[in-house]
């Protein structure tokens, strides 16, 4: 466990290196949509700085420190504003917010009251009533109600929505407030893997958080989300299946009006509100990447989570089974991504009250274990859900969320949380929105009458319909040029999209024979991209159950990329890899060539060998052959 944890430090630092060093010396966009490099002089300049790592888990959206430092004085100044008499100061409120609002990505959540510490709302001790645990300007009720109605009326002035998300009127009262701005297209997403073991409760728990009507306890709400007749003959999901879950700019899901008791399968599809439908009312969406539970679909798995640029992962634990199985495959990939996790362990109310304490035992061991290393935090108030939303992720703790799908119990908590996370575009680290255009295709389709729809990841850059954009690359290594037909997010037509955005994009005059999974879209540049054949890498050797030599083949899962390659060669004195070891290896596709680069994490596994690394190298064919 420690071996892991060290390499999977020093895999972020050189992730985090590489990253700032193609950063620095990227060709900058230019007016036209073509890429033009720097001078010489620039392509000289030291690298960006990289950032410190400690080995914690990659997190989403976060806002930067100086705005978080800035923010506690900001709500002290506008408090102050908003409780004078002067009409001049609720104006400058009024524009004090608006800034602060857009600066949080148009949403903040914003506190009036004494507020407890962190670690008293997580372990719920807050009836101690000691002065050293609470912060902030004690307030009496009758003046967090008037801040609130006069928050609510600059808010109106800029166009803003107020909700309340937690309040109380003990002893020391207190109310959370969401403030949010309407997006100005398509809402912000946050992108969730939901993965599990078979019958943990995945597809019915989606079932009821999308379409709002609670379980019979026969499976009723997980019938419409199943994409073929085999699935729905034997409930197991074989495929990767989307759903979305809207909230307005009210804080409120957007959920059908009426849903019907019915199982027939048709008649409970037809009550599913349409993704266009919930995109125009949405201020937020959030994205369930649904991942098949079954051993024999991992594979499906392990690309959903590579190629989908999660924000976190939902681990869902069935309380009468606990953490079997695949559960405990998945966990590992979430942890070895580094991928924040949170833990919903469903079936509550079906399960004998020493069984699910067993459970919660269990997970509760695993999460600290030394392979784990998270704090887990039961979430059994609205407070809580509301702390954990936005600091989970970087500080290496574990939500768990105790769910019935037929009771509703624990749901609504669920739903806040989810509400609350930072959006996957906003994380500047992981997608940067000043370096070139680069697209990953995760899917691809022949619409009638529209042609080759691919559907992807922009990593970076930004793109425009009508752009000549290069595809590729193809089984020999080149692009080919084309430009975009139309272009479409969540089912709702857009002009344009940036990084951390999952776009669907229409290609002119490209044959769907000519595009698969893992491709790439990019701008003309003056030096056209290079697609790699070999490539190094350092490994760690997770688990294998004899020595792994040359020539062994295993698939290789990097990012969208999932082909199948060849141990070329090893650097190490005895020239054989076992579990636990470490060492640099040269890795060769077998098809053909992919668009790859240094810093880029990667996973590899063949029956039950798993591997973990980065790319450090990229080896060039031709000087390979001479």
């Amino acid at each position: 466990m420690t071996a892991l944890r060290s390499f999977q430090s020093e895999i972020d630092q050189i992730h985090h290196r590489e990253v700032a060093k193609q950063r620095s010396l990227a060709p900058e966009p230019h007016k036209d949509g073509k890429a033009h490099h720097h001078n010489d002089a620039n392509a000289n300049k030291q690298h960006a700085p990289v950032p410190p790592t400690n080995g914690t888990d990659a997190t989403s959206g976060q806002v930067p420190a100086k705005h978080k430092e800035t923010s506690a004085e900001d709500e002290a100044q506008i408090l102050k504003l908003l409780a004078s008499a002067q009409p001049n100061d609720h104006n400058t409120a009024r524009d004090r917010l608006a800034a602060l609002i857009t600066i949080h990505h148009g949403e903040y959540i914003f506190r009036v009251g004494a507020r407890p510490s962190r670690d008293k709302v997580f372990d719920g001790t807050l009836a101690d009533g000691t002065k050293e645990h609470w912060s902030g300007t004690e307030r009496t009720t009758e003046q967090i109600e008037q801040l609130h109605t006069a928050m609510k009326q600059a808010l109106d002035d800029i166009g803003g929505k107020i909700c309340v998300l937690f309040e109380t009127k003990g002893e020391h009262p207190r109310t959370t407030l969401l403030l949010r701005l309407p997006p100005l297209s398509v809402a912000p997403e946050v992108r969730c893997a939901v993965v599990g073991n078979v019958d943990s409760g995945k597809s019915t728990t989606l079932g009821v958080l999308t379409r709002g009507a609670l379980d019979d306890g026969r499976g009723r709400a997980r019938v419409g989300l199943f994409r073929h007749k085999h699935e729905l003959e034997t409930g197991r999901t074989s495929s990767v299946g989307m759903e979305i879950l809207g909230f307005d700019a009210a804080g409120s899901p957007i959920l059908p009006a009426t849903l019907t008791k019915s199982a027939d399968p048709d008649t409970v599809k037809r009550e599913k509100l349409g993704w266009d439908q919930i995109s125009k009312q949405a201020a937020k969406i959030v994205s369930f990447i649904d991942l098949a539970g079954h051993e024999r679909y991992l594979k499906t798995t392990l690309y959903g989570l590579t190629s989908g640029a999660p924000s976190c992962v939902v681990l869902m634990v069935g309380a009468n089974a606990g953490l079997i199985g695949m559960s405990k495959e998945h966990l590992a990939i979430a942890l070895a991504l580094g991928v924040p996790v949170v833990v919903c362990i469903s079936k509550i109310d079906m399960t004998p009250d020493n069984v699910l304490q067993e459970t919660i035992k269990q997970v509760s061991k695993i999460l600290k274990s030394p392979g784990c290393r998270k704090t887990p935090i039961f979430v059994n108030s609205m407070e809580t859900a509301i702390e954990l939303s936005s600091t989970f992720g970087q500080e290496r703790l574990c939500p768990i969320f105790q769910l019935s799908n037929v009771t509703g119990q624990g749901l609504d908590y669920l739903r806040t949380f989810l509400n609350l996370l930072p959006s996957s575009e906003g994380d500047e680290e992981k997608f940067s929105l000043d370096d070139p255009l680069e697209y990953s295709v995760t899917e691809v389709w022949s619409v009638p009458y529209v042609g080759t729809v691919v559907n992807g990841i922009l990593n970076s850059g930004n793109v425009k319909v009508g752009e000549q954009i290069l595809l590729g690359p193809d089984y020999n290594g080149n692009f080919l040029t084309t430009s975009i037909r139309d272009m479409q997010r969540k089912k709702v037509q857009v002009k344009s999209a940036e990084a951390g955005q999952c776009v669907s994009l229409a290609l002119k005059r490209v044959k769907r024979a000519d595009v698969r999974k893992g491709m790439v879209i990019v701008h003309k540049a003056e030096v056209p991209p290079r697609a790699h054949q070999r490539f190094e890498a350092q490994v760690l050797i997770l688990y294998h159950n004899t020595t792994m030599q040359t020539n062994y083949q295993a698939m290789l899962h990097c990012g969208a990329i999932r082909q199948t390659v060849r141990l070329v060669k090893i650097d190490d004195p005895k020239g054989v890899l076992r579990t636990g070891d470490r060492a640099t290896v040269t890795f060769e596709f077998i098809t053909h060539p992919e668009y790859i680069k240094t810093g880029m994490k990667l996973l590899f596994r063949e029956s039950k060998t798993k591997g973990l690394g980065v790319i450090t190298k990229l080896i060039d064919t031709k000087s390979v052959e001479t």
